[in-house]
């Protein structure tokens, strides 16, 4: 495509997080435009399209990839359906921002792999938002600049104040210690060999039949140790928080977000409410750097080896999970387009 023309965007997925999306790409974004929007919901894609100007609805991506006015596609929809959508998209040589998880495990992540694989170049990008986060990028700096020696062990808490009634004790695991799962490979530079989930006694809040929170413990191929505390029902807030201990000093991210006010004898602050609001500029960034670089004919940012990557931590994760015991990371050897 043209690097003039505005980038023309189908959006597939109309749920919380693509109708997010298409208001990104509607009013924030610049050098693109929401042209299709795709859900099996056909009043739900239709509301959504008929607010959007010169935006068609669909029920099938294909048909929508298929259109004249398409030239990439942003994938939000429900992890199970990701695998059909990017390789129809791939078969179509089209430029792809995939949400996580590229797709729920690892053996159809790497059917993705291989497909992208067989184009030569690659296409898709992944969306681990926290990458773009302007926490994480100066702790990803800080790290990088070597100043403070290596990093000896990672600490990392995720919190939530409650989870959907459909959230089950995999999807603490699938959905969100993934993210800890690749910030922990992006910021360190390390495969993750070895996963073991450790369960305290459950919350009060717990819905029955989960465990929560859970203790997970990641080992890296260079002996970094990593702890992430996952609590999915907190109750209070929408936090997340990063310690990097190194040789020569730590770094610690996620304290405050917003004013801390002091008045009346008290002080306090703000906990976000969700990943959404805590997130906004990370997602902001993400979605203007994937149109920038496809405008380039570029594709930068975590790709379809991050995504199975984390598919395979995310299999070893759930296997300790169940069986109470350290699992190691099978992954097969990273391709040269990926290296």
């Amino acid at each position: 495509m043209s690097s003039q023309r505005a980038l023309r965007v189908a959006v597939v997925g109309t749920g919380t997080m693509g109708a997010d999306h298409v208001r990104r790409l509607r009013n924030v974004i610049s050098g693109a435009r929401v042209t299709a929007v795709v859900d099996i919901d056909a009043e739900r894609a239709k509301s959504l399209a008929d607010a959007t100007e010169g935006c068609t609805a669909y029920t099938e991506p294909a048909v929508a990839m298929a259109a004249q006015d398409v030239d990439a596609v942003l994938i939000a929809s429900p992890g199970p359906a990701h695998e059909a959508a990017l390789l129809e998209a791939l078969s179509r040589d089209l430029p792809v921002l995939c949400e996580k998880p590229l797709t729920p495990d690892a053996a159809s992540a790497l059917r993705v792999l291989e497909a992208e694989q067989k184009l030569g170049h690659r296409r898709v990008q992944v969306g681990f938002m926290r990458r773009y986060d302007a926490e994480y990028l100066k702790l990803k700096r800080l790290l990088d600049e070597g100043k403070l020696g290596r990093t000896l062990m990672l600490h990392q808490q995720h919190r939530n104040p409650a989870m959907p009634a459909w959230f089950t004790e995999e999807m603490l695991i699938n959905d969100s210690v993934v993210h800890e799962m690749d910030v922990t490979r992006w910021l360190l530079g390390q495969e993750i060999t070895a996963v073991t989930v450790h369960k305290p006694a459950p919350s009060a809040q717990a819905p029955a039949g989960m465990s929560d929170p859970q203790f997970v413990l990641f080992e890296t191929g260079a002996g970094a140790l990593v702890d992430v505390e996952i609590f999915g029902h907190c109750g209070y807030g929408y936090e997340v928080h990063a310690e990097a201990v190194c040789e020569h000093g730590t770094v610690r991210i996620g304290d405050e977000h917003g004013p801390r006010v002091s008045a009346d004898g008290r002080w306090g602050g703000r906990v976000t409410p969700d990943y959404i609001e805590r997130f906004q500029d990370a997602y902001d960034r993400e979605v203007q750097a994937w149109v920038d670089a496809t405008r380039r004919g570029e594709v930068t940012g975590p790709g379809v080896w991050d995504g199975y990557a984390a598919a395979a931590v995310c299999e070893a994760g759930v296997l300790s999970q169940r069986e109470g015991r350290r699992v190691e990371v099978e992954l097969v050897e990273r391709p040269a387009l990926y290296r």
